[in-house]
């Protein structure tokens, strides 16, 4: 299978990408609920960067389609906020 390319004109996305995927791991192999929450809120960042992109152009697929991932991202950091809330 093919990964999706996303073409970015200021190279945000790639950048950004790793560090994402990067976060997300770390989120999925941590211990810890405290472990946790502190690498979702790394990801709610890295998802912001994203989404405050002043080069963001609504008639561009590639920019919508990193908002939209970005917003996704955001969202399930966000949950991981909320659950670990719950579990105190």
């Amino acid at each position: 299978m093919m990964a999706a390319y996303i073409y970015c004109p200021i190279e945000l996305f790639p950048r950004q990408e790793t560090e994402i995927a990067r976060l997300v791991l770390a989120i999925n192999q941590a211990a810890t609920i405290e472990d946790k929450l502190r690498w979702a809120q790394y990801l709610i960042d890295a998802a912001d960067e994203l989404l405050a992109c002043q080069s963001y152009s609504d008639g561009s697929p590639d920019c919508r389609l990193c908002h939209n991932f970005s917003g996704l991202r955001h969202k399930t950091a966000d949950l991981v906020v909320k659950a670990s809330r719950l579990s105190r």
